[in-house]
């Protein structure tokens, strides 16, 4: 099978430089990362922890001096290099790193390209540029803390309905769904992933919610089926 194509764009105003060992290892999941660019204004002393991060990942740096209070030099910059890449490379993914909502309706547009997106930020991104992702993880350390207790998943009643939705959709008869493409439905759906919740496996959120039956099926799949389902 080939691998799929990745491009990297990051706004080092807006992201740690810290993860990005984390964003690469997660990336190769999907492909082969092979435009990898960073850009800032990189006189500035607050961008000094990339130095060495540019180097030890092969990423290139691009210079945006802010040239007007107010407007983001950078963010301008990295959005004509994402359009130009998708019309001149042959990509099938693209990731962009940052915490800024204004670059929600450049994923927008990559979707409509038939590009997957793949964002990174901190907790503090808007749910716009989250939720128009293919998939976005969230970069803080907090996302090593324990997984969020059952009354906090129960009341979040939109991944409630995601889950419920997604059960639904490919239950059979007796109101059995197979794991897989549950996962698989809420996917095509926003840019959900159980790791954001404290969980490292999409059967253990569902375990640890206690409204849905989680039972072993064939090989090692699991079923699920929402508990308001009767019997």
């Amino acid at each position: 099978m080939e691998k799929q194509q990745i491009a990297v764009f990051i706004d080092a105003d807006n992201a740690p430089a810290k993860k990005m060992e984390d964003i690469l290892s997660e990336l190769a999941k999907y492909g082969v990362v092979n435009i990898r660019k960073a850009y800032g204004n990189w006189t500035s002393a607050k961008l000094n922890p990339w130095a060495k991060i540019l180097h030890e990942y092969s990423i290139q740096p691009f210079q945006q001096f802010d040239m007007t209070k107010g407007k983001n030099a950078s963010d301008i910059a990295m959005v004509i290099d994402v359009m130009d890449v998708i019309y001149t490379k042959n990509v099938d993914v693209i990731c962009i790193v940052s915490s800024d909502c204004d670059f929600t309706p450049l994923v927008v547009r990559t979707l409509s390209e038939g590009k997957v997106v793949i964002g990174f930020g901190e907790r503090k991104t808007p749910d716009a540029f989250v939720k128009a992702c293919s998939k976005f993880l969230y970069l803080d350390d907090s996302n090593s803390k324990q997984p969020e207790n059952k009354t906090n998943l129960k009341s979040d009643s939109r991944l409630i309905n995601l889950l419920r939705q997604a059960v639904e959709a490919n239950e059979d008869e007796d109101g059995w769904a197979n794991l897989s493409p549950i996962g698989s439905h809420i996917a095509n759906q926003t840019s959900f992933d159980q790791r954001n919740y404290g969980f490292a496996k999409l059967s253990d959120l569902i375990k640890a919610i206690d409204l849905f039956e989680l039972k072993k099926g064939a090989g090692n799949t699991y079923l699920v089926k929402d508990k308001r389902k009767k019997k």
